[in-house]
């Protein structure tokens, strides 16, 4: 299974979903790296029954967002660590399901078509596009969109990067591979794989000291 180890490694030190937020909702949306803050599931564009993949769905909040909402939600994640903690704390919510799988595996096996597939600082930055988007667009319905955010590429560092995963003072880093471009180079490779009205733009961060922003991807099947 791709990169389990370094993803149940990642599991152990990252954050988890606050019982609440700000507002004082149980479930909600969030695009960026930062808490309460940019645009939430009116990205997707989806009603009630609609059939959304999540690709790299970590501890599900996401998806418990959007199960709350009606949508029928599948997310897909390598990692048993993060899995369990999604089950634990969404367990029997109905709408949503979970599985263990590698998502471009997963979308080369399965018949489902979907309303929108999504992903979240997830698998859709550590896949290969030219993999990924492929398996991706025969999977959408028409009509239907590809969502994912993640950290905007550093300037002249393009392409396939390496990611570093911490982990003890004893032990190297455990490295993944990421897919770092720039806003106008997503939107044109979506086009080449047949994606129609692509966009693709930098959310700002709040305000505050922190100056890096969110990179956001829609393109529409």
């Amino acid at each position: 299974m791709t990169d389990t180890l370094a993803w149940d490694v990642y599991a152990k030190s990252s954050k988890q979903r606050r019982p609440v937020n700000a507002t004082g909702q149980t479930t909600w949306f969030n695009w960026t790296q930062y808490p309460d803050h940019g645009p939430g599931a009116e990205v997707l564009g989806i009603r009630p029954e609609s059939l959304v993949l999540e690709l790299g769905c970590g501890t599900g909040g996401n998806l418990a967002h959007l199960a709350t909402l009606g949508v029928r939600t599948i997310g897909l994640d390598v990692s048993p660590a993060q899995l369990a903690t999604a089950e634990d704390r969404w367990s029997g919510m109905p709408g949503l399901q979970l599985q263990r799988a590698e998502a471009v595996t997963y979308l080369t096996k399965t018949d489902l078509t979907f309303d929108a597939v999504f992903s979240v600082f997830g698998a859709a930055w550590f896949t290969d596009p030219h993999v990924l988007l492929p398996v991706v667009r025969k999977r959408l319905r028409p009509g239907a969109v590809f969502v994912f955010s993640h950290r905007p590429a550093v300037e002249g560092c393009y392409g396939c990067q390496a990611s570093y995963i911490n982990r003890s003072a004893d032990e190297d880093p455990l490295v993944v591979k990421r897919w770092d471009y720039e806003p106008d180079r997503w939107v044109q490779i979506l086009r080449e794989y047949g994606f129609a009205a692509a966009t693709a733009e930098v959310v700002p961060p709040p305000p505050g000291p922190r100056t890096i922003g969110t990179l956001l991807v829609r393109a529409q099947a």
